[in-house]
C-alpha cells in the first residue's frame, strides 16, 4: 500500500489544532478525493497542488488518490494546507521517503508554478505545533522570521516546492530566481485582504506613535493630561467629553507612546492576533509596541468585537489587545455594538459563537471614549453658546448606557482652549518622554507589589483583593464611602476609585494611597472638584 502522512495546522481563532495530512494511493481510475471537512478554498487545493507538483518536475501519480485531514471533525479552512498535501502525495508516490515526512509540520500555499506563498496566522500555527511537541516546521521563506519567534522549533523556510523536494530527498537544492529588487513582493499580495480587519482604523503597529506626536503639543488640558497619565500607568479606561477642537483626539493618539513596551509574552499574543488578521507590518515579524486601533463610528458589531461569515475574524477589540482602543464620536456608534463591549471589558477576551464553531480571541485593551457634550458640541456649564433643546441633549447623552460608563474608571471634561492658552509662549506641558518615564516607574511599583499574583496592573485586581490584602491609609476612603451611601458611586464604582487611588500612589511614589490620592481618584471619576492639585508633579 502506498501511504504517507505529514502534519499541518488548522486555526480556530488564534488557537491552532495540529492536523495529520494523510495520502493514500490505490490502483484504479485516476482521481483525487479530499476528505476531512474542508472549506471551499481548501477543496480548490486539489488543482493547485496538482499543477504545482507537475511544474516542479515531479510526476503526478496516475492512480486513485485519497487525501484525508484528521481529525475529521475539526473544520478546516484556508490555503495553508497546500504544502502538506503536496508533500504527502509525493511521499505516497515514493518521490520522498515517507518516514522523513511523519514528524514535520508544513504550512504554506502553493502557486501553480510551485512557488510557496505565505499565509495568515503563521505564528499561532507554529505555537500550536510547538505545544503539540513537534520540533520541525516548514514555512514559506518570507515567513521564516515570524515562525522563528517560537523557541525550541527548527524552522525551514523554502521558496518553492522544488526546493522542498530536493531538501527532503537529500538532493542538490536548486536556486530560485529572486524577483526584481525595488518592486513589491508578489508573494505578500493577498495577506491584507479587505474585510479581515484592515478597515478597522488600525494604525501601523510596528512603529511607536510618537513620531511627530508629542504630549507637549497639547495646550492646556491639565485634568485630561493627568487622566491620560493615570490611564497609562494603571490600565484604566478613560472617557473624554468636550467640544470639538479641544484636543480629545490629540490626547488619545499620544497615549500609546507613553505606554511601556510590550514584554515577550505580550508581544507574542499581539503578533498572533495581527498575523491571523493579516496586519503584520512588512519586515517586522514581532510587534513590541502597544497597538492603537480607532474604528470609524459607522463600524458594525462584527467590526468591533469580531465575526464575519464562516470562521470568525478578530475585530477592533482584539486588534487593540495590549494596546489602546479609541472610539471617537462614541454616541454616534450603534448602541448594540457599544453594549457588546461590556463582556470583553470585564473578561479580557471575547467569545464568538458561529455555526462553524466557537472562537475565542484575546481582548485586554485600554478603552478611550471621546464624545461631544451635545449634537452641536457647544454645550458647557460655563457659557451659553449651545442652541440644542434640553431634550435633544439628554437623548444624545443617553446613547452611552450607564452600565458601559460604569466600567470606565476616569471621566474628564475637556474644556475649550482659550486664546491666552493657545498663544502663550513657553507654556508647553511635560513631554511624552518625561511622562513615559513616570508611567514606567509606576508600572514597576505595581508589578513588584503584585508579584506572585495573576495580575500585573491595578485595573486588573478585584476590589475584594484590594480591600483584604493591600490597605490604604486609615480614613483615606471615608469620602469615597460617603459617596457610595449618597448614590454618587456604585459598588463597582467604589472599587474602581480604589484601583485608581493605588495607581496615583504608584505615580507619586507613596507606599499606599492616602486621602489626597483618593481625592484625586474621586475627582477623576466623578468630575467634582475635591481641592487637590490636578498634576502628578504637584503631588510628589
Amino acid at each position: 500500500m502506498a501511504f504517507a502522512r505529514t502534519c499541518s495546522v488548522a486555526l480556530v481563532g488564534v488557537e491552532g489544532v495540529v492536523v495529520e495530512v494523510q495520502a493514500d494511493l490505490e490502483p484504479g481510475v485516476a482521481a483525487f478525493t479530499l476528505v476531512g471537512l474542508p472549506d471551499k478554498s481548501l477543496t480548490e487545493s486539489k488543482d493547485r497542488v496538482r499543477a504545482a507538483v507537475v511544474n516542479s518536475g515531479a510526476a503526478w501519480p496516475q492512480k486513485k488518490l485519497t487525501v484525508g485531514l484528521s481529525p475529521a471533525s475539526v473544520p478546516k479552512s484556508g490555503s495553508g494546507f497546500d504544502l502538506a498535501v503536496a508533500a504527502a502525495v509525493l511521499g505516497a508516490a515514493e518521490r520522498i521517503d515517507p518516514r522523513v515526512l511523519a514528524d514535520i509540520v508544513m504550512i504554506g500555499e502553493l502557486g501553480l508554478d510551485g512557488r510557496v506563498r505565505p499565509v495568515r496566522g503563521v505564528l499561532p500555527a507554529v505555537l500550536a505545533a510547538a505545544d503539540a511537541g513537534y520540533e520541525q516546521v516548514v514555512v514559506p521563506e518570507c515567513a521564516a522570521a515570524e515562525a522563528s519567534l517560537v523557541p525550541g522549533v527548527s524552522v525551514l523556510g523554502v521558496r518553492s516546492l522544488r526546493q522542498l523536494i530536493a531538501i527532503l530527498a537529500d538532493e542538490p537544492v536548486p536556486d530560485e530566481e529572486q524577483d526584481d529588487q525595488g518592486r513589491p513582493d508578489p508573494l505578500l499580495a493577498g495577506l491584507r485582504v479587505p474585510g479581515t480587519g484592515a478597515a478597522t482604523g488600525m494604525h501601523s503597529a510596528g512603529t511607536a506613535h510618537d513620531h511627530g506626536h508629542d504630549l507637549a503639543d497639547v495646550v492646556g488640558q491639565t485634568s485630561a493630561r493627568t487622566a491620560v497619565e493615570v490611564a497609562a500607568a494603571g490600565g484604566h479606561h478613560l472617557f473624554l467629553e468636550g467640544p470639538p477642537g479641544a484636543g480629545k483626539t490629540m490626547l488619545a493618539e499620544r497615549l500609546p507612546a507613553i505606554l511601556p513596551r510590550l514584554g515577550r509574552q505580550e508581544s507574542l499574543e499581539v503578533t498572533a492576533v495581527h498575523s491571523v488578521a493579516g496586519l503584520l507590518p512588512p519586515g517586522k515579524p514581532l510587534i513590541d509596541v502597544a497597538p492603537y486601533c480607532a474604528p470609524h463610528h459607522s463600524a458594525t458589531m462584527q467590526a468591533l468585537v469580531g465575526g464575519g461569515q464562516g470562521i470568525a475574524r478578530p475585530g477592533a477589540v482584539s486588534l487593540s489587545h495590549r494596546g489602546v482602543l479609541f472610539l471617537d464620536e462614541t454616541p454616534e456608534f450603534n448602541s448594540q455594538a457599544l453594549d457588546a463591549l461590556r463582556q470583553p471589558l470585564e473578561a479580557g477576551h471575547v467569545v464568538i459563537a458561529r455555526s462553524a464553531g466557537v472562537v475565542r480571541f484575546p481582548a485586554k485593551f485600554l478603552m478611550v471614549l471621546a464624545a461631544n457634550p451635545c449634537p452641536c458640541g457647544r454645550f458647557s456649564r460655563r457659557d451659553d453658546l449651545c442652541e440644542c433643546p434640553p431634550s435633544v441633549i439628554r437623548r444624545y447623552q443617553a446613547r452611552l448606557s450607564g452600565p458601559l460608563l460604569d466600567r470606565v474608571d476616569l471621566r474628564v471634561e475637556v474644556d475649550r482652549i482659550t486664546r491666552t492658552e493657545l498663544t502663550a509662549l513657553g507654556a508647553r506641558g511635560e513631554s511624552t518622554a518625561t511622562v513615559a518615564d513616570r508611567v514606567r516607574a509606576a508600572r514597576e511599583r505595581s508589578v513588584e507589589r503584585l508579584a506572585g499574583t495573576p495580575w500585573c496592573t491595578n485595573s486588573e485586581v478585584p476590589g475584594r483583593e484590594l480591600r483584604s490584602r493591600w490597605y490604604v491609609v486609615p480614613g483615606a476612603m471615608d469620602e469615597a464611602e460617603r459617596n457610595l451611601e449618597r448614590g454618587v458611586l456604585t459598588a463597582r464604582g467604589l472599587d474602581r476609585v480604589l484601583r485608581v487611588a493605588w495607581t496615583v500612589a504608584d505615580l507619586v511614589g507613596h507606599d499606599r494611597p492616602d486621602a489626597t490620592d483618593v481625592a484625586l481618584a474621586l475627582q477623576l471619576r466623578t468630575g467634582v472638584p475635591r481641592g487637590v492639585p490636578m498634576t502628578i508633579g504637584a503631588l510628589t
